[in-house]
């Protein structure tokens, strides 16, 4: 189980756990989109694990929030966990792979922290495999998912392993997209980029771009990481 200020997450029946570059990833998303557009739009989490993400915008963005989750265990514990938070009348879990999934609507922000690891070493755990490796969603699909489901005014918002940031990159140009904010994501000022953050969209504007580094050199937690985390994080 794992505590936040304002909802829980319960985990023992999901593959991937939560993670700091996970929780990161929420409340940066949370803080561009909110300072986007005030106004509500629909979210669609693709691939949600434990709920994670749509727990995390739920509280800061208005707007219903809808998940797909192919491993039945962990979609219907991110469905306990929605309904044991305060936002559970905006939030809904779909079963099954995005491929299949049909909705009447498009979304004003899709999220993914999608299975992006392709030649990495396997784990003995199949449901793990099936969440951190793209043998079942590949990057190239999650892209055309994003083309069919995202509204021509919406954006969408990708977490990756930093090394394959330029080839997401290229697939995000081959599919019309545009990058308007990048982060990429250091452990401590020593440590490499493991990392990248992504937001974009069909139209083309300004770019922005930072460097997040977690955590300072005595593993206190960097002012830049507190900021986005102090809404979440108990002890922050």
């Amino acid at each position: 189980m794992f505590s936040f200020k304002k909802f829980t997450i319960h985990q023992d029946k999901c593959a991937m756990k939560v993670c700091t570059d996970a929780c990161l990833f929420g409340a940066w998303v949370a803080e561009k989109m909110k300072g986007e557009n005030e106004t509500e739009f629909n979210v669609l989490d693709i691939g949600t694990g434990t709920g994670l993400l749509s727990l995390m915008l739920a509280q800061q963005l208005k707007g219903k929030i809808e998940s797909i989750e192919l491993d039945a265990p962990a979609a219907t514990q991110a469905a306990e966990n929605f309904a044991a938070s305060p936002w559970k009348e905006r939030l809904k879990v779909h079963t099954g792979k995005i491929q299949g999934f049909v909705s009447g609507e498009k979304y004003g922000l899709i999220i993914s922290n999608p299975p992006f690891f392709e030649a990495d070493l396997r784990s003995p755990d199949a449901s793990r495999n099936a969440a951190m490796h793209d043998t079942t969603l590949t990057l190239e699909e999650l892209m055309k998912q994003f083309s069919l489901h995202i509204a021509v005014e919406g954006s969408g918002a990708v977490l990756i392993p930093f090394h394959r940031t330029e080839y997401l990159e290229s697939l995000l140009d081959r599919h019309g997209f545009f990058t308007f904010s990048k982060a990429v994501v250091k452990q401590t000022t020593t440590h490499a980029c493991f990392r990248t953050m992504l937001l974009f969209s069909k139209k083309e504007r300004e770019k922005k771009e930072e460097e997040i580094i977690i955590h300072d050199g005595e593993r206190v937690y960097t002012e830049r990481f507190a900021e986005l985390l102090r809404p979440y994080y108990l002890k922050l």
